[in-house]
């Protein structure tokens, strides 16, 4: 069974072949990324427009990728949220004008429930991607790390699942972001961050762990921390401007403010996984989401399990259509979420 699976929720235009659930005939991915560096974050409004302009030639470039034509393809699965308003709107009217058109059924897909299939595939006729051995086991614990999602979601099977803890401010991506921009660092403030904890010391400063309810995060409390501790470090108060505290702090302040935050806001999501592995008992645990390619959660994570973690390739942790179709196609298996092409609506505030 062939899927093809759309996903535009934030600013990736992407569309993907998935055969039989496993196997990855097309990846295709067109970003807007640049067009959103100059600002610190994603635009809503340019990343609508963006989408509009690639999604047409992104299914088609995908199509002509897995060389099969739309006779070969079975179902299309379409990330209805969460998300974008505008940019989920882009991808699911072009879905439902596809289910229409080419006589396909349609599936709609929750897209932070996709970043865990993206582990469900293990085949590919692609070239350069790393992708686990084996298909993950149930019940599986699942941490859910993004720029818009941090949560503990525990799968008893395919659709039987329940969230035990998430974010109550800040994804910790997000926070990512909005520490880089108070050091100096370059959007996206993962990789950013990533990249100067590579020459700092992560002991260097203390920085305090939200004390939460048992497997909920929060890092807003850290990121104030990292404010503070940046206007202690170039001798001013809490009234000096955050915008300017770049220019004042030097390369290794930088390097070990980045460093000291990284440990700590992964502790924080590391500590809560391993609180729940432990009372859970899982066969399988899953990192899914675009932080889930950081270093240093892997290092942590390495550490502190007793058990081997396989990972997907970095390229499947953000988002991509190739975790939609992936999802889709067991949703085609075990009826669910059929959606009606004629009625399908966004949903920008999707749950799991």
């Amino acid at each position: 069974m062939n899927v093809l699976g759309i996903e535009s929720s934030c600013d990736e235009t992407a569309a993907s072949i998935v055969s039989d659930g496993k196997t990855m005939l097309s990846n295709v991915v067109a970003s807007s990324l640049e067009l959103h560096r100059y600002y610190g974050g994603v635009v809503p409004e340019i990343a609508a427009r963006s989408h509009i302009q690639s999604i047409i030639p992104v299914i088609e470039e995908s199509l002509t990728q897995s060389a099969l034509g739309w006779d070969d393809i079975d179902a299309i699965a379409v990330t209805h949220g969460a998300g974008l308003g505008g940019s989920l709107l882009v991808g699911v009217t072009t879905a439902k004008t596809l289910a229409i058109t080419k006589n396909k059924p349609l599936y709609a897909v929750n897209h932070v429930a996709g970043h865990v299939y993206a582990n469900f595939i293990t085949n590919t006729t692609l070239n350069n991607y790393y992708l686990p051995d084996n298909q993950p086991e149930f019940p599986l614990l699942a941490l859910i790390v993004s720029g818009g999602h941090s949560q503990l979601v525990y799968f008893k099977n395919h659709f039987k699942y329940k969230l035990l803890g998430q974010t109550r401010d800040d994804a910790i991506g997000e926070a990512f972001d909005k520490v880089a921009r108070i050091i100096g660092l370059p959007y996206p403030g993962g990789p950013s961050i990533a990249d100067a904890a590579l020459s700092g010391n992560p002991n260097q400063f203390t920085l305090p762990k939200a004390k939460m309810a048992k497997y909920d995060f929060s890092f807003s409390g850290l990121k104030t921390a990292v404010l503070r501790l940046s206007q202690e470090l170039i001798g001013e108060d809490y009234h000096f401007p955050s915008f300017k505290l770049a220019e004042r702090l030097n390369s290794t302040q930088k390097a070990n403010i980045a460093a000291s935050f990284q440990r700590v806001a992964i502790e924080s999501v590391v500590d809560k996984a391993l609180i729940a592995y432990n009372e859970y008992k899982p066969k399988t645990f899953v990192i899914a989401g675009g932080v889930a390619s950081n270093l240093e959660l892997r290092r942590q994570i390495k550490d502190r399990f007793s058990i081997n973690v396989s990972y997907t390739d970095p390229k499947l942790c953000t988002d991509n259509g190739a975790m939609i179709a992936c999802i889709g196609y067991y949703q085609a298996k075990f009826g669910i979420d059929l959606a009606d092409p004629y009625s399908l609506a966004i949903q920008p505030n999707l749950v799991m």
